[in-house]
């Protein structure tokens, strides 16, 4: 009786785990496509410099914080 028991939990659980696993394909997917987004989107800030302007809060002055990156040769 504990043997029938187990095999059909077993086989009720089957298709829960192929569901699971499925999900966690498309999870992969997703992961390495926004990856590849944020990979070209830094490529493309690392060509050119960033310049960013701040106004002190207290003081009122501006400030200036340059980003200046360099891309690898052989790319």
């Amino acid at each position: 009786m504990a043997k029938e028991s187990e095999t059909k939990a077993a086989e009720q659980a089957g298709p829960d785990l192929e569901r699971i696993m499925r999900r966690l394909d498309l999870f992969d997917q997703r992961l390495d496509n926004i990856d590849s987004v944020v990979t070209a989107v830094a490529e493309r800030v690392m060509k050119q410099p960033v310049t960013f302007s701040v106004t002190c809060s207290k003081c009122g002055s501006n400030i200036e914080i340059a980003i200046v990156g360099t891309e690898k040769p052989g790319r």
